[in-house]
């Protein structure tokens, strides 16, 4: 399936990086492709989470369209913040 990223999410990349915080396009897609979990709150924006080390995980909102996929944008955040209680 195509995947596509938005201008905001292709920004993204560059604005983590200015903050040290480095994750390449293959982690994203590969995110949305093979996540731990997916996040159906506001459907239909879908958020596919994995993990990004000990305490942290990479989150990413998208849009599942018929013949492709649109990344919305990404964020890391931390594991216990959106741990299943």
């Amino acid at each position: 399936m195509d995947i596509h990223f938005t201008k905001h999410a292709n920004e993204k990349f560059e604005v983590l990086s200015r903050h040290g915080v480095i994750i390449s396009k293959k982690k994203v897609v590969d995110t949305v492709e093979n996540p731990e979990t997916v996040d159906y709150k506001r459907f239909p924006l879908l958020i596919a989470q994995s993990s990004l080390g000990k305490n942290r995980v990479l989150r990413v909102v998208y849009e599942n369209k018929k013949n492709y996929i649109i990344i919305i944008t990404f964020y890391p955040g931390k594991k216990a913040q959106y741990e299943k209680k």
